[in-house]
């Protein structure tokens, strides 16, 4: 299981700098419309420092953070849904994406094109957020008129039809169904719903713009409730080719806490839903990505589906716990280690081993 993120918005915005940027490739990043045909995808480490404290504590051989995948989609252009810019092949790879991030130019730069003509970071928001929904317009709209067909064989299919329905009175005025539903009914879960998926905000702008808080502040009042993050899309490439020290003495003198790529990676957590539980031992610590609320079992199944299968007990110990007692032995000493069985709910932070039949 892994975090899969599609990079959305209009050609030459800074979709391919900031993928460069994650996954430290070196994909085409040009002045033109649809410099990206196929979609790039790279997987990128999460950020976790507890995973790394839990390796020096056991001295792993080796350290393996979850993943979080990211791809670099095609920029979208107006009429996108009918077909504009190849749109169509570019909707159905954002579908395949648990979530999507938009990147929004708010920098100038004469030398780089803008595909409207000019530099409107409103006008560009409401081009993806339009080209979305009629895109999900016309699948929900289909669905319906299927069902209608239908219905008077199978009575119990008018629900459906009711729930999709207020669908579209959504759609309808050009708004995110994950603003009004965080969870969408089960009826339309296979039509892969565009906007139905989390909606992350990224304005990208200039250095300048880093430290300019009334623009900050203006910016985010575009995400309209969504979650936003500004960022220096150039200063996240220079970031990546920097030793550790030095990227953090340019965050700092940028008076940021943290790179605004590790701001999304954990951004996007949050808003899927998703918590990382560890394995830690001398030869390997590893941090593994879960659905918050997963039992003891589920979390077994994201190592391998033979350990949900076979599950007998987990051995589970909090990650303070497991930090205040220098590791397993300090832990169960302290009697912090325990024994759960499968209707344990696994927390954020856990380290455990689990007991299986093989």
């Amino acid at each position: 299981m892994s975090l899969s993120i599609g990079i959305v918005g209009l050609p030459n915005v800074g979709k391919s700098t900031l993928f460069n940027a994650l996954t430290k490739n070196r994909v085409l990043a040009a002045n033109y419309p649809f410099a990206t045909i196929e979609p790039n995808v790279g997987v990128v480490n999460v950020p976790d420092a507890r995973l790394y404290k839990l390796a020096e504590i056991l001295q792993s051989v080796k350290t393996v953070p979850a993943g979080c995948s990211f791809t670099d989609i095609a920029g979208i252009v107006r009429g996108a849904s009918k077909g504009e810019g190849l749109g169509n092949k570019f909707l159905s790879h954002i579908r395949e994406c648990n979530a999507i991030v938009q990147v929004v130019r708010a920098f100038d730069n004469d030398d780089i094109i803008h595909v409207e003509g000019k530099v409107d970071p409103a006008n560009d928001t409401e081009i993806i957020k339009a080209e979305l929904c009629l895109a999900d317009l016309e699948s929900v709209q289909k669905r319906i008129d299927s069902l209608q067909k239908q219905v008077k064989k199978d009575p119990s299919l008018a629900g459906d039809i009711t729930e999709l329905q207020e669908l579209l009175a959504i759609l309808d005025k050009g708004e995110l169904i994950s603003a009004h539903m965080p969870q969408p009914p089960e009826s339309c879960l296979d039509l892969q719903l565009l906007t139905a998926k989390p909606f992350i905000y990224v304005f990208n702008v200039d250095e300048a713009g880093l430290s300019d808080e009334p623009k900050i502040a203006q910016l985010q009042a575009l995400a309209q409730g969504c979650p936003a993050i500004v960022l220096c899309a150039q200063i996240e490439t220079e970031l990546q080719d920097l030793p550790e020290a030095e990227a953090q003495e340019l965050l700092e003198s940028l008076g940021q806490p943290e790179s605004g790529l590790n701001s999304l990676i954990k951004l996007g957590y949050k808003e899927l839903g998703l918590e990382t539980f560890f394995t830690s031992g001398p030869t390997e610590s590893r941090g593994w990505v879960m659905h918050a609320g997963f039992t003891a079992p589920q979390a077994a199944g994201v190592i391998h589906t033979d350990f949900e299968k076979g599950f007998i007990k987990a051995e589970v110990v909090d990650y303070d716990s497991f930090v205040a007692g220098n590791g397993w032995a300090g832990a169960a000493s302290a009697g912090k280690v325990r024994l759960e069985g499968k209707d344990y709910v696994m927390q954020d932070g856990d380290i455990v081993v689990f007991r299986h039949n093989s």
